[in-house]
């Protein structure tokens, strides 16, 4: 599933497995409809990128970026119900209490917080001394686990008692609790190390040679599926401690990972904007289930040179505002169009200063010298066409396809 415009940092799936959340890099958040993979809705609040995302289990989404807000969401409203603040730094890890009344969100301020859904004030969990990368609530909701930077894991008994520190080998990156009550931490060593409920450390895995960076459990707790910086997920029996296969990707970072209910399917979101279903027991991607259909956005257009160039542009933007908008504006009517005056969309606040107005000539010079330099302040990713030919047939085919 292609919509987003940059890495694609968090992912979750609802409790009854139709729909996908996923947050990324380009501050954006998309609702996926899962069986037809398609997108339902993008929401658009956070000013920075948006590092974890959850469900509630009425319906309601809770996201969270490096902005250091939360915000709550109904489906379908295109703002969000409620803003929770507090937190000062950006926040990375969002768990979700199994009961659904409490909220508890991990940030690079070096705190936990524990938000009332019903509305009440925070409660500030302090004691990291380096950032809190991970969170996750035990099965009876009566403990709370963070990780951190600090090489500790700290299990806090609820709702007041002080924390277990357990200080291990590496700085953690990651935490999930497994339905029988084990801790499965991931580290920048590269293992996974499981610990009993009273955080005794009872057994470990070597999931690759570069850090874990995201963690997610199958619904029954039987696997692990651990993503690495460099781009491979490890699949691991929890009981055997075993590894039983690695997924491989393109080559670039996994930066997501969850499982659906079926406890076969695995989604992954990558470095490259993209989300990839993978079967875990045979360790091959699954093919779109709307493989035997034309999806292809730019069919109409075959054999136009300038349609091939344009081609790296539809993960983020359409050519028709009849479409989802994807995670950047839509190019409908972009000629004559002033930077960052198109209504609706959340633009960065450098662009609204800038004079440029969008001709074939300013197109060419964005992508001659790339948006970094053109357009400092952008979040759109950093790409450049060097070829002067490739650059006339892309402007042209804009004049033509977004009249």
């Amino acid at each position: 599933m292609v919509g987003h415009g940059g890495p694609i940092r968090s992912l979750a799936v609802s409790p009854d497995g139709d729909n996908l959340l996923s947050g990324s890099f380009d501050t954006a958040v998309i609702r996926w409809s899962l069986k037809t993979e398609t997108a339902e809705q993008v929401l658009r609040y956070h000013a920075d990128g948006v590092n974890a995302v959850a469900f509630l289990k009425d319906g309601r989404t809770i996201t969270a970026g490096a902005d250091a807000r939360i915000a709550v969401w109904t489906a379908g409203r295109p703002q969000p119900d409620q803003v929770l603040e507090g937190h000062v730094a950006p926040i990375v890890a969002l768990a979700v209490s199994p009961d659904g009344s409490l909220l508890a969100s991990a940030s690079w301020d070096r705190t936990v917080r524990l938000w009332s859904l019903s509305g009440s004030a925070s409660r500030v969990l302090e004691g990291h001394s380096q950032n809190v990368n991970g969170v996750a609530f035990t099965l009876d909701g009566k403990s709370l686990v963070s990780v951190g930077y600090d090489l500790t894991l700290r299990i806090w008994r609820l709702p007041d008692g002080q924390p277990e520190i357990v200080t291990l080998p590496a700085p953690l990156n990651v935490v999930a609790v497994a339905p029988d009550g084990e801790i499965v931490t991931g580290a920048v060593d590269g293992t996974l190390r499981m610990l009993t409920p009273e955080g005794k450390v009872r057994g470990e895995v070597a999931a690759g040679p570069t850090p874990v960076v995201a963690l997610t459990l199958s619904a029954d707790g039987t696997l692990i599926a651990a993503a690495g910086i460099g781009g491979t997920v490890a699949i691991i029996d929890r009981k055997s401690r075993s590894l039983l296969r690695t997924l491989i990707g393109p080559g670039l970072p996994v930066w997501s990972v969850a499982f659906l209910p079926d406890r076969e399917t695995l989604i992954t979101g990558g470095a490259d904007g993209k989300i990839r279903r993978w079967n875990v027991r045979t360790g091959e991607p699954v093919s779109s289930i709307l493989s035997g259909r034309s999806a292809d956005p730019l069919a109409a257009y075959a054999g136009d040179h300038g349609a091939e160039v344009f081609r790296a542009c539809i993960a983020c933007h359409t050519l028709s505002d009849k479409e989802v908008q994807r995670a950047g504006p839509t190019l409908a009517g972009l000629y004559g169009r002033k930077i960052a005056s198109l209504p609706g969309y959340r633009f960065s606040d450098a662009l609204k200063t800038m004079d440029i107005v969008w001709t074939p000539e300013t197109v060419a010079k964005l992508f001659e010298v790339g948006p970094n330099a053109y357009t400092p302040g952008t979040k759109m990713p950093e790409q450049r066409i060097s070829s002067a030919e490739d650059r006339r047939a892309l402007t042209e085919f804009l004049g033509r396809a977004t009249r």
